[in-house]
């Protein structure tokens, strides 16, 4: 009866199903499958995966287990370009090269792309600034979230952790501020016409996709509409146990596919199958801005960033900053091949020296005049051009060069210490493009641009000295460097800082100075907030939120809180003094200080300040 039934079910879909006549376990279970079901199995045995059958009971044992098998493998099959034919395909090539010690970077020779370098607060930085605010109205922004900050010794997701813990803001909602801010300022700038949302797409994991939406939902979307927000969550791969792409079984489950994290190079297929790169290029936009979760300074560099790939029309713009030869961080190089292809792509610290050495640079990686290596550093954030971006994947489907990295037990290479699969990461997204793209970075300063928050304390503790901690305790203290820089260069007398030890980091301490990004997205707006004769001593505290806030001659040595809505005007100046806000020192181990304090080693001991709060329109002065 059972084979009849099989027989039925299988000359309905015109499958013959000699395919698994060689597998009996597999063969006396076909007519439980549905006919996709079994075209499933039907690809999986020609690829070279019988093995996932072999331990199959009898029809009637585990039946229920079967078939959440082949949901799995649907999953797998529906979420990668090409299916899990193309995915197996890839890795028995990219495994055989590995095997082979193949050198991905043979017969390439590098040398120093072109790009832009820029200084803040010049004329040259201030006309970028510009113009990336008024192109920011035809941007998607795409942030890359997938995942936790059990490396940060945080058990949330990193995008909850408080950026600053003055105000308290979390990176997301600093994102979403900042990119609310761009919208209104690149509106204000055109001058009518209608007034354009900006998309903002999450991409999450199975890790974080819950919890993003829950931070969202509870804080309804931090003010944007919910309708411009997207999230898009990236699934896991098969892992492989062998040199021939054997799809590894799960040790707890034998009747599931062992999957982990593809990377976050899977942003480019979301995006692709979701359909929403089409639906921009229909309403007009021109490009897409990708950015990882916890860098708190990326905002003060965006702006400038766009205005360089709209004036130089570039269809890749790499962020970097300044990067010092052989620093951990990598350099972004224009690679040539002796065929003639060329790609401008990021190319790891590790990696680039050898690669120098060995095609004619007989030092290696070193500084050059500036005091820095040609080759600026990556930070993962891209400006990329919508139309050439659609034209790319078309031809991938969605997918970006792959690699793979196998821990191998022995020197023979023949077997794993355990399963591998397949990686991509989202810059490794120009590899593919032809020549003719134009193709560029755009250089900030580090003290602007790049503070990112990945490392708990025990690890920044242990980094050498002179090199950035990346924690964060540096990425709050980088927040405060910052704003007191740009206060300078706007010509505010601003105190040095002071070195203090937090949690085994030793860090500069200056004024705790923050603000909300619609009151200085650019410079020039923080230029056209403050004037007079102001000062700011390098124990105090001040915080700004609100759009019209005009400080003039302000002589502050204590804290100061200033909160207003967009339609009142508020002027403060005179002299604010006051005991303020000390920094306490904080144990990372003292489990009684909540996570997101303790993991910084300070938190704030609110003493005395001076608030004011402007709830009306109307003009108001703060004249202590």
């Amino acid at each position: 009866m059972e084979a009849a039934v099989a027989t039925e079910s299988l000359s309905k879909l015109n499958i013959n199903g000699d395919f698994a006549s060689s597998l009996p376990n597999l063969h006396k279970n076909l007519h439980l499958l549905s006919p996709q079901q079994v075209e499933l199995a039907k690809m999986l045995v020609e690829k070279g995966q019988s093995h996932l059958f072999e331990h199959w009971p009898e029809p009637g044992v585990d039946d229920g287990e079967k078939k959440a098998f082949f949901d799995q493998v649907a999953r797998l099959n529906s979420s990668y370009p090409g299916g899990l034919a193309s995915y197996i395909k890839i890795a028995r090539e990219l495994l055989a090269d590995s095997k082979a010690g193949k050198n991905p970077f043979d017969g390439f020779t590098p040398s120093v792309p072109t790009g832009e370098n820029l200084s803040h607060g010049d004329e040259n930085f201030i006309k970028f600034e510009e113009a990336g605010v008024r192109e920011a109205q035809n941007a998607a922004f795409v942030l890359v979230a997938g995942g936790l900050g059990e490396r940060l010794g945080y058990n949330g997701i990193k995008v909850a952790l408080p950026f600053e813990t003055i105000t308290g803001t979390c990176f997301l909602q600093n994102y979403i501020e900042s990119v609310l801010a761009l919208q209104e300022a690149s509106y204000r700038m055109t001058q009518g016409g209608q007034k354009k949302e900006i998309p903002f797409v999450i991409m999450t994991s199975d890790d974080t996709h819950a919890r993003t939406l829950e931070l969202l939902e509870s804080h309804s979307y931090f003010g944007m509409k919910p309708t411009q927000v997207k999230l898009l969550k990236q699934e896991k791969v098969a892992c492989l146990e062998d040199n021939d792409a054997r799809l590894a079984l799960d040790p707890q489950n034998k009747f599931r596919v062992q999957t982990k994290p593809h990377g976050h190079g899977d942003v480019h297929s979301l995006l692709y199958s979701s359909g929403l790169l089409y639906e921009w290029r229909d309403a007009g936009l021109r490009w897409v801005l990708f950015f990882q979760d916890t860098n708190g300074l990326l905002f003060k560099a965006i702006p400038a960033s766009i205005g360089v790939s709209a004036t130089k029309g570039y269809h890749v713009n790499s962020l970097a900053v300044p990067r010092k030869a052989k620093e951990a961080i990598g350099g972004i190089t224009k690679l040539t091949h002796t065929d003639g292809r060329s790609m401008v792509i990021n190319v790891e610290y590790n990696q680039l020296d050898p690669l120098l050495r060995a095609t004619g640079f007989p030092d290696g990686d070193v500084n050059c005049e500036t005091g820095y290596s040609p080759f600026p550093g990556n930070i993962n954030q891209l400006i990329l051009e919508l139309d050439a971006y659609i034209e790319e994947l078309k031809k991938t489907g969605g997918g970006i060069k792959e690699f793979v990295n196998p821990k191998y037990k022995d020197a023979s290479k023949t077997s794993f210490k355990s399963s591998t699969r397949l990686e991509c990461m989202m810059q490794d997204y120009p590899k593919t493009l032809p020549p003719s793209a134009r193709v560029g970075f755009t250089v900030m300063d580090t003290w602007l641009a790049y503070a990112p928050v990945k490392n708990n304390p025990e690890d920044a503790a242990k980094v050498p000295k002179g090199n950035p901690y990346h924690s964060a305790t540096s990425g709050e203290m980088a927040i405060y460097r910052a704003n007191s820089l740009i206060l300078r260069k706007a010509g505010v007398q601003v105190d040095n800082p002071v070195n203090e030890v937090f949690n085994g980091q030793e860090v500069e301490v200056w004024p705790r100075i923050v603000w909300k990004p619609t009151w200085g997205l650019t410079f020039a707006d923080v230029r056209s907030k403050v004037s007079g004769n102001c000062s700011i001593t390098q124990r105090s505290t001040l915080a700004i939120k609100g759009q019209n806030i005009f400080v003039k001659d302000l002589f502050l040595d204590g804290a100061l809180m200033i909160d207003s809505i967009d339609e009142a005007e508020v002027k403060v100046g005179g002299s604010v003094q006051n005991k303020g806000w000390i920094l306490e020192k904080v144990d990372y181990k003292d489990t009684s200080v909540p996570e997101e304090i303790r993991i910084r080693g300070f938190r704030f001991k609110k003493i005395e300040q001076m608030e004011k709060h402007c709830t009306e329109p109307g003009k108001f002065e703060l004249k202590a």
